[in-house]
């Protein structure tokens, strides 16, 4: 009896799958609960598992995209792949014998002087290749697009002294790692303080719906993660009642599961406010791209020490450029400073932000 391998329902906006990867070859005896195949379309790319113990059948190939619901292999219940033939390679005693006189050299032949080939033109084919964009890559680019061509992207900047928050940091480690078995990173603070910004003003806690505004009362915060195919943003959900372990912790069980292909559509709908930290490539300054229907996304960077003057005189502080693109159809220049400021003010005094105050 065969087992037949369906590409299951992934999402209710998804309608086809690309067949990223077959982990056993067309013949192979696969086990239960193995892993056989990775699926990718354009918000998730799972993984599916061989229901049976067989042979595996491969239907359709690598790299090809079909619809849901598509037969794209089977497995053979019961049946054992047949044993590789094993070739007797033949005695060297059975080869005719060779006829060991010496051989004459022929004369090594006069080469004539060639003239420098030209270089190929721009348009040779062996210069260039061309492949089929990923589910999750088209998907990329129509987000984008669509972010550009929809609202009206405004960037605002600012620094921040990030001297406190690595003072914390520093001084609480070891003590955070062993009661909560996680390090205690950037990123928390970035998303707690944007919580208390999007607080102060609500207008980015909302999103343009046709000529209405649909304003949030929730603040799940969407946390840019780049993988090897692309970028994606996982939300942490009710920030605003999580603990800094908590929001860490989420952190890293999405990190874990982008890396292992293994986020779904449910890990990355439904946020309010993204954050995006280009820092981790050495980014010094951006520019955010929106994330639709969002209003509103912090980009974090790179962490430089630089010469502030504080109080009349120069000194060394690790700083941090920020910067923050919104809508500004639907928010205000002077509400995104306002909020772009609280982030800032939250980060160079976080006792107050613990304290919400």
């Amino acid at each position: 009896m065969a087992q037949e391998i369906i590409i299951p329902q992934l999402g209710d906006s998804i309608t086809t799958a690309l067949i990223a990867r077959w982990h056993r070859a067309d013949g192979e005896t696969v086990r239960k609960g193995e892993c056989i195949v990775t699926l990718e379309s354009d918000k998730v790319a799972p993984e599916l598992e061989a229901e049976a113990d067989g042979v595996l059948s491969i239907v359709v190939s690598e790299g090809e995209e079909v619809a849901i619901g598509t037969v794209i292999g089977s497995i053979a219940e019961g049946a054992v792949a047949p044993a590789p033939a094993v070739t007797t390679p033949e005695s060297v005693e059975d080869e005719a014998p060779v006829d060991e006189a010496p051989v004459a050299e022929a004369p090594k032949p006069v080469v004539a002087h060639k003239p420098a080939q030209p270089s190929p033109p721009v348009d040779d084919d062996s210069r260039v290749s061309r492949k089929k964009m990923s589910p999750l890559r088209r998907k990329i680019a129509s987000h984008l697009v669509n972010a550009q061509q929809t609202a009206a992207i405004l960037t605002t900047f600012n620094e921040v002294d990030m001297t406190e928050v690595m003072k914390l940091r520093k001084s609480v480690q070891e003590d955070f790692i062993a009661k909560h078995g996680v390090k205690l990173g950037f990123m928390s603070f970035f998303v707690k303080a944007v919580v208390q910004a999007l607080k102060d003003v609500p207008s980015i806690n909302a999103r343009i719906d046709g000529t209405d505004i649909i304003e949030n009362h929730f603040y799940d915060v969407g946390v840019a993660i780049g993988t090897e195919k692309g970028l994606i943003v996982p939300v942490l959900r009710d920030c605003d009642s999580k603990s800094f372990a908590q929001v860490e912790q989420d952190i890293l069980d999405y990190a874990t599961k982008a890396k292992e292909g293994r986020i779904d559509f449910e890990d990355l709908s439904g946020g309010v406010f993204t954050v995006s930290n280009g820092g981790v490539y050495g980014s010094l300054l951006s520019t955010p791209i929106l994330n639709p229907p969002q209003s509103g996304i912090l980009g974090m960077h790179t962490i430089q020490q630089r010469p502030m003057a504080i109080n009349g005189e120069v000194v060394i502080r690790p700083m941090m450029y920020l910067a923050m693109s919104y809508d500004h159809r639907l928010v205000d220049g002077k509400e995104a400073v306002t909020f772009l400021i609280r982030i800032k003010d939250c980060l160079e005094n976080p006792t107050r932000m613990l304290l919400e105050m």
